[in-house]
């Protein structure tokens, strides 16, 4: 019952946008409706991308060429942004006489990027239907892997844990990897723009699964793409989250769902001009959600009367992928609107083999000189924290709520709570209290009982120790020091916050930490919503903060290890009652976590652009000598060592009292 907690939470908030989405999509019944709805799609599209850098100098440049009967292959470096090489295919057909119209083409989640079979496939096949083909390499695929230089890279052993890396270390700077990965889309578009081979006029986008996300975000944004064909990714986030179907991070657009968006606005957003919907019959994503979202889009295109060939569906046979039949339907399609002829069909596509595919070298950008996208992230945590003002304390606690997105507490209303029947853990009786901070979010408060007898009724004392935990109370209270400390000397209370402890579902509780868990994948939805997973965590410890006062309690110490070192802190400081603050293990800087390269705190940990408007340190600084600090954790989620500890806490201008020697 409890590990569905959050879950519904998160459902309950997006059956009510769409609901509300509905019913202005319902309204479109006029051009000047749709086209009014467009705009507002378009506004709120554009502030999830954010600011796009400035353009600046590609420098491409071919490195060797490949020739067969049907086209030629140009191997193409550039630089998407200074310090950032690209590696990518130009396909160019054999013979033309003229401009052809082209196609770019974005790579699905294959460590073999552009040089995968499939997408290879997809590729000759427009080149031999006439189209100038692009293809180029994300991140940390073929030849782009950021981690080349370290000994240990099996936390970014597939390219889909490392995006998770590089996106949850982005979002401490404010950014958002989708857009970083969209950027390197639209620098590829002006490298293909730029060669005389091609006719701008005429130019298509494409690419499977994590390419029919990039697909899908550049078609909103990029109005000199003029058809487009996303494979194996429209559905809705709905669907998506109702199959508990974790992302990628560049597949969390910050604040869209919040703005009242689903996936189908993105191709609406460039409504009339020609989209191709492609699925697959047994695909994870959702053909429920696609074919939603086809209606959707049919719907609008209808309202501005344009031609049915201008957005279309099609769902091959087969399982998620790039397949021959959905390849054929996407050439046809963008043949029908760059005005070629249907091509004859070619049933077996033969790959250009493995000396044929490398730009660089080494086969890695990083060796040819790219600066790592970890470097590129310290460098500006490292500017922000230089222009960074020390926040006055009354500014720090407003920064810090407008960060953690808290919301309002009732202050005369504390908190609705149940008494459950007790646990016992290792011979000991443990009270328990459901705590209905938001419903049907929920947080759970346990009580360590001397008197059994007493576990059926909630009896607050004047000064209450109440312990965050790491990861589960239950875990905590019968094995980590902190939590055994008060043991025969006072009654301890401790309290897992949402999605931890019993609000864990099953799975995370063999492994919370797993970048594509639910955990993961709450936090995500929580950037769709425009608000923090981490502050509704924050908001559960305050609400039950305002429960235990309510019930008599007058002085608070707060305990919180790991995790909940950094609930503990955010929540000291907004509740007057709490006197006393014990962080074990916690972090001493979220700006260390941007010098790394790999961070193993948990994505939910991270507060969207925090390192613009402050840093732990401020808040501990805030709270003054109500903090002692215990055995800090590094990134990696691992402790300090004594001297290494002190020699941090002297660099970021921290009382060396504060730490603890226990």
């Amino acid at each position: 019952m409890h590990e569905n907690a959050v879950h519904e939470y998160y459902l309950l908030k997006l059956r009510q946008m769409r609901a509300e989405r509905l019913e202005r999509l319902g309204a479109v019944r006029s051009r000047a409706t749709a086209l009014s709805y467009q705009r507002r799609v378009r506004r709120a599209i554009r502030r999830a991308l954010g600011p796009l850098p400035p353009r600046t100098p590609l420098n491409a440049r071919t490195t060797d060429t490949v020739v067969r009967s049907a086209f030629s292959l140009e191997k193409v470096l550039f630089e998407s942004r200074p310090g950032c090489l690209v590696t990518a295919h130009l396909y160019i057909p054999t013979g033309l006489q003229q401009p052809a119209p082209a196609v770019l083409g974005s790579c699905g989640h294959s460590p073999d990027g552009k040089a995968e079979a499939v997408y290879q496939e997809f590729c000759q096949r427009l080149a031999r239907a006439g189209f100038v083909v692009l293809i180029y390499d994300p991140f940390n695929q073929g030849e782009r892997d950021q981690y080349y230089k370290l000994k240990d890279r099996s936390a970014v052993a597939s390219c889909t844990h490392a995006h998770n890396m590089m996106g949850k270390q982005l979002e401490l700077v404010g950014e958002w990897f989708g857009a970083w990965r969209a950027w390197d889309g639209i620098r590829a578009l002006d490298y293909l723009l730029s060669r005389p081979e091609v006719d701008g006029r005429r130019v298509g986008l494409t690419g499977n699964s994590g390419g029919g996300t990039m697909t899908t975000w550049m078609w909103a944004i990029e109005p000199r793409i003029t058809m487009a064909a996303p494979s194996c990714f429209v559905t809705t986030f709905t669907a998506n989250f109702e199959n508990e179907l974790p992302a990628d991070c560049e597949q969390y657009p910050p604040g869209v769902v919040g703005s009242g968006l689903e996936m189908a606005d993105f191709i609406i957003a460039r409504a009339p001009d020609p989209v191709l919907l492609l699925g697959q019959q047994y695909c994870f994503f959702d053909l429920r959600g696609l074919e939603e979202a086809y209606g959707e889009v049919r719907s609008f295109y209808d309202v501005l009367r344009v031609p049915p060939e201008n957005a279309r569906l099609f769902v091959g046979p087969r399982g998620h992928g790039f397949f021959r039949e959905n390849q054929e339907a996407m050439v046809d399609f963008f043949c029908c609107h760059a005005g070629l002829k249907r091509p004859k069909r070619v049933a077996r596509i033969v790959g250009l083999g493995a000396a044929a595919v490398n730009v660089t070298p080494k086969g890695n950008t990083v060796a040819a000189g790219a600066v790592p996208i970890y470097t590129q992230t310290a460098r500006r945590a490292t500017e922000l924290r230089d222009r960074r003002p020390v926040p006055a304390a009354g500014r720090l606690k407003t920064l810090v709520a407008e960060c953690l997105h808290l919301p309002e507490r009732k202050k005369l209303l504390p908190p609705h709570f149940r008494v459950l029947r007790p646990a016992h853990l290792q011979g000991r009786t443990i009270a328990r209290y459901m705590v209905e901070t938001e419903l049907p979010a929920r947080a759970l408060l346990h009580k360590r009982m001397s008197d059994a007898s007493r576990a059926y009724s909630l009896d607050v004392e004047k000064t209450v120790h109440l312990f965050l935990p790491h990861v589960s109370s239950a875990e905590d209270l019968v094995s980590d020091p902190l939590g055994l400390a008060s043991e025969g000397r006072h009654p301890l209370y401790a309290l897992d916050t949402r999605g931890m402890g019993d609000f864990m579902p099953e799975e995370e509780r063999r492994n919370f930490t797993y970048p594509y868990g639910m955990d993961y994948m709450y936090h995500g939805y929580g950037l769709l919503f425009g608000e923090s997973y981490l502050g509704r965590r924050v908001h559960d410890v305050l609400s039950t903060l305002d429960l235990l006062v309510s019930e008599g309690a007058r002085d608070i110490h707060l305990y919180g290890r790991g995790q909940g070192a950094l609930l503990a802190l955010f929540a000291a400081l907004f509740h007057s009652m709490i006197r006393k603050v014990v962080l074990k293990n916690a972090p001493l800087s979220y700006g260390d976590w941007t010098q790394v390269p790999l961070v193993a705190w948990p994505a939910a940990n991270v507060p969207r652009g925090v390192l613009h408007h402050f840093d732990i340190p401020d808040c501990i600084r805030a709270l003054g000598n109500k903090v002692t600090l215990q055995q800090p954790w590094g990134p990696d989620m691992k402790p300090l060592r004594a001297e290494q500890a002190r020699r941090r806490l002297k660099q970021l201008g921290l009382p060396l009292r504060r730490l603890s020697r226990s």
